[in-house]
């Protein structure tokens, strides 16, 4: 035998061998099942999407005349009533009679001011003051808008032409700012606009979102993310959709018989908000579901669910290969 072909065979006598050993020696992965105890939750559909705080009616208020303001009344974000004084003006020729009386003296000055009285600002709705953009003493032109009012805010949001079926004026809806995250603010689906909007080649339908009470802290501009409620359930059973096994295509989950053996049971399913589901037949409330887990004899099953429910159990429990009833 030559030396090459006897280093050949030595060498696949190395290689079976350790196969073999490692064959023999490897540790063997066993089943391990997280447990899940099947209790009543609601399940909340929802559709999500962002908007704008934008006032509801914004009225600009422009002078009649050009001229130059003599008083203003009013700061912004101050609640005024219909009809109240905001401020007042005088028209170019007032303006020009109250200076050069004023020059002649105080005497001369308080008989034109009696005789030629300045013009007042009306407010022409209940509202909030959202923008002031001039001072006594400030000229200005009829084109100018010397104040902005508004009557509530609301958002302005954007849903998808697949989306606008499902949403109805009158439907609960929370609204968070960016500003403020951790502040919920209750509102209701408001008007819904008949016209859409394209952009990139995606519809969308402006709805207004109005809040049940604006927030002091609500701003004119301000970025929101808002849910809308479009159908939901309450005290139903529930499983996670992260356990469920969809075996041609029917979910199914896993369960231990009483002589230890896990099965796969099929699930009968309603609504769905995306990480729960309704149970309509298949498990009763109280009854243990099993997500499966692979992992060597001793260590520690790692949860493939971060959404897990409070009634979850800790414990882990192995079965091997077959699940062998307890003896």
């Amino acid at each position: 035998m030559s030396t090459k072909l006897r280093n050949i065979l030595i060498l696949v006598l190395v290689i079976v061998v350790g196969l073999a050993l490692w064959f023999i020696f490897r540790k063997k992965e066993t089943d391990v099942f997280n447990e899940y105890v099947i209790a009543r939750k609601d399940v909340i559909v929802s559709i999500m999407t962002t908007g704008t705080v934008s006032p509801e009616n914004r009225v600009e208020i422009k002078p009649p005349v050009a001229g130059r303001i003599e008083e203003v009344l009013v700061v912004e974000g101050q609640r005024v009533r219909k009809g109240q004084v905001l401020a007042w003006l005088s028209s170019s020729e007032r303006a020009a009679l109250i200076d050069s009386a004023r020059a002649r003296g105080p005497e001369e000055l308080k008989e034109w001011e009696s005789l030629y009285k300045p013009t007042p600002i009306i407010a022409p709705i209940s509202g909030t003051i959202i923008l002031r953009s001039v001072e006594s003493g400030q000229s200005f032109t009829t084109s100018e808008a010397v104040l902005v009012m508004s009557d509530r805010l609301t958002v302005k949001a954007l849903f998808d032409e697949t989306d606008l079926a499902k949403v109805k004026t009158g439907q609960k809806a929370e609204i968070h700012l960016d500003a403020y995250p951790q502040e919920a603010v209750q509102a209701k689906v408001g008007r819904i606009a008949y016209e859409a909007k394209t952009t990139s080649n995606v519809t969308t339908y402006s709805v207004d979102i109005n809040p049940d009470v604006v927030p002091d802290f609500m701003r004119s501009g301000m970025t929101a993310n808002i849910s809308v409620r479009v159908d939901g359930k309450e005290n139903v059973l529930v499983v996670e959709n992260s356990i469920l096994r969809y075996v041609e295509g029917l979910p199914h989950v896993l369960i231990r018989r009483p002589d230890e053996q896990v099965i796969e049971i099929p699930l009968k399913l309603g609504l769905s908000d995306g990480r729960i589901s309704e149970i309509i037949e298949g498990v009763s409330e109280g009854n243990v579901v099993l997500e499966k887990v692979l992992t060597s004899p001793g260590a520690e099953p790692a949860s493939t669910n971060p959404f897990g429910p409070p009634q979850r159990r800790k414990k882990s429990t192995n079965s091997s290969q077959g699940a062998q009833p307890k003896k």
